[in-house]
């Protein structure tokens, strides 16, 4: 029995007055996802807790089969897990994002621009983290670059701090003053977000950037802590070795503490444009070469509802579609036996521009027990027809179980 999960992220949507009362999800065109989900098993799950916030570490966690209320720390210690970076357990790990701000003089006084720099490319933010690690980084607070626009602080012995700490994608547009790190601590932190504007600002890589149209990194912010985590391997919990397919390191970082061996691909960048082709190419050969289990991370979705933009939300869907499941479908006849999960971890709609809580619609299809009447199209309004699972990280063993 062979065990692959695609998992589209923040596929999920709303239906948009654009689309006539449609979602990204059922206005796209989705052949394959169709043709598959007329033989397989189509239902809700909520992988988000009540109490929980609606990010990607507390869904794929839940996708994953671990309860968050037993093994959630926080985001970014996952990452740093991706990274290389040894934590102690008095240590907290810190997203650093690249953002573009307003200009406005006064730092309360700016908006947020963009969450991701443009999409800054992870040469170009390498770049701009070695000046801020040269100038910011100290004993107690150290700087890592990773990709993109994402990367990581750690607060040496940090553990225990009071902070409130804000996703930069949960107010893009907003003003970032009733934003700022506060608590006991977040006055530190601020300084941290503060100076390093001044060390962005006429740095060559932005000057650059500027020149070439696209939007400068004008400020690292600060947010996603959390102590380091200590899970269960999934062989331990279900019996199954495997690999992770993913480009972000929360992803990476999270298939790594469950024991899943991580798998690059060339071209994966974790943006809106990925290797779609490269990640499910790679997955089948792990397949094919001993693995029992392999969870496919897609993050192409996500950043398009981010974006706010309809259109390159339904690209990203189609790409996933054509390039991703297509070439799944015409490999299934390979395996003896194989059981096929596809789903978003949480919605990212484009109302909002961020994620939500609401459940998501999950495909499962088992190759020697076909469905008999499975809809004609898997979208969010079919997967209220089928069986609603209330406990998100219940779904890995009903998938896994039957």
């Amino acid at each position: 029995m062979k065990y692959l999960v695609i998992l589209a992220d923040g596929m999920a949507d709303e239906p948009q007055a654009q689309l006539k009362g449609l979602t990204p999800l059922q206005a796209a065109s989705t052949p394959n996802l169709d043709k598959l989900a007329r033989t397989a098993h189509i239902g809700q799950v909520n992988t988000i807790p009540a109490d929980y916030p609606p990010g990607s570490d507390v869904a794929n966690l839940s996708v994953l089969g671990y309860n968050p209320a037993e093994y959630y720390t926080g985001r970014s210690p996952l990452e740093a897990v991706s990274m290389g970076v040894e934590l102690s357990d008095n240590d907290l790990a810190i997203r650093c994002n690249l953002v573009t701000l307003s200009e406005e003089e006064n730092y309360a006084d700016r908006t947020m621009i963009d969450y991701s720099s443009g999409e800054i490319s992870t040469a170009e933010s390498h770049e701009l983290m070695k000046s801020i690690a040269e100038e910011l980084g100290s004993a107690t607070f150290q700087f890592y670059p990773g990709i993109s626009y994402r990367h990581l602080l750690v607060w040496r012995n940090g553990r225990g701090s009071d902070l409130q700490l804000t996703p930069p994608h949960d107010i893009i547009g907003q003003p970032v003053t009733a934003y700022l790190p506060s608590g006991n601590q977040g006055a530190l932190l601020l300084e941290l977000m503060m100076k390093s504007q001044g060390i962005l600002r006429d740095h060559p890589v932005n000057q650059q950037r500027k020149r070439e149209g696209h939007p400068p990194a004008t400020s690292i912010w600060l947010w996603g802590e959390g102590v380091r985590p200590s899970l269960p391997t999934f062989q331990e919990l279900y019996g199954l070795s495997g690999s992770v397919v993913a480009a972000v390191d929360l992803v990476k970082g999270l298939g790594i503490c469950a024991g899943l061996k991580p798998v690059t691909v060339e071209g994966a960048t974790g943006a809106v444009v990925t290797n779609f082709a490269g990640k499910i190419d790679a997955a089948l050969q792990c397949l094919h070469h001993g693995d029992d289990f392999v969870y496919v991370h897609i993050e192409s979705p996500d950043e398009a509802g981010h974006q706010g933009n309809l259109e390159t939300k339904i690209w990203s869907i189609e790409q996933i579609d054509q390039q991703v499941i297509g070439p799944l479908c015409e490999d299934l006849a390979s395996f003896e036996h194989i059981r096929v999960l596809v789903m978003p971890d949480h919605p990212t709609p484009l109302r909002i521009r961020t994620h939500s809580s609401d459940p998501v619609p999950y495909l499962l299809f088992d190759s020697k027990h076909p469905s008999q009447s499975g809809p004609q199209k898997y979208d969010e309004v079919a997967a209220r027809q089928g069986i609603f699972i209330a406990e998100g990280h219940q779904l890995m063993r009903y998938f896994i179980k039957g």
